[in-house]
């Protein structure tokens, strides 16, 4: 499943690296044109545009603009509690398969995410991506919406989805300060956002509450 991970390597804040492995990544991508041509602009974004511009242009892009954020469950469920209990979720479905999370990264960030499906069989990348493409065929329209290079990724992921990807609304915001004045710290101090729930199967929420679909991990 290498063309989730040359998706995800595309979605992170360039780096030299990037830059130099850019004619490896051409050349698999050149495999598959059905990827290769929507990914088009992004490439010659990345091969002609210097560093510097390229991390300003990352920072505007995906940083400054809540609407094209690269966290999945910020774009369904805002900051409220759901947040945190669909990222313990999503990070035990993880665990399940055998990944060990590193670094600084949420669950939910979509390089992470990409990753992920690159190292599970077909047919489980297949299940996971049905459920989170909504979410991701999201964020493309708003980065579309801005002339944004990068919706090309977005593109293809909704090429290689089972099914198509149906609208979201967009969730309410509500900020941990909002959340704490709202819900209070758990008796244990913990933040609302944080907290987790115990007992039985807990789905995966790429779904706002009220619609089908949820993805369910075993405990």
């Amino acid at each position: 499943m290498q063309h989730f991970q040359i998706l995800s390597t595309l979605l992170l804040y360039p780096e030299p690296a990037l830059l130099e492995n850019l004619p490896e990544l051409e050349a698999e991508l050149a495999k598959t044109p059905l990827m290769h041509a929507p990914l088009r602009p992004l490439l010659d974004m990345l091969a002609t545009d210097d560093l510097i511009t390229l991390q300003e242009r990352y920072v505007t892009t995906f940083d400054r603009n809540p609407s094209h954020s690269l966290h999945l469950f910020e774009h369904i469920h805002g900051e409220s509690r759901d947040r945190g209990q669909a990222m313990v979720d999503l990070m035990e479905e993880y665990k399940k398969h055998g990944l060990d999370m590193t670094g600084e990264d949420l669950p939910d960030f979509v390089p992470l995410f990409l990753e992920f499906l690159s190292q599970v069989d077909e047919q489980e990348a297949g299940r996971l991506l049905s459920d989170a493409i909504h979410v991701l065929a999201h964020i493309g329209r708003k980065l579309a919406a801005n002339e944004s290079p990068y919706s090309s990724v977005f593109d293809v992921l909704q090429q290689l989805s089972p099914i198509a990807a149906e609208e979201l609304t967009e969730p309410p915001v509500r900020n941990m300060d909002e959340a704490l004045e709202t819900f209070g710290p758990g008796a244990d101090g913990v933040e609302p956002l944080l907290q987790t729930h115990v007992g039985g199967a807990q789905p995966i929420n790429f779904y706002p509450k009220g619609t089908t679909g949820n993805l369910r991990t075993a405990h």
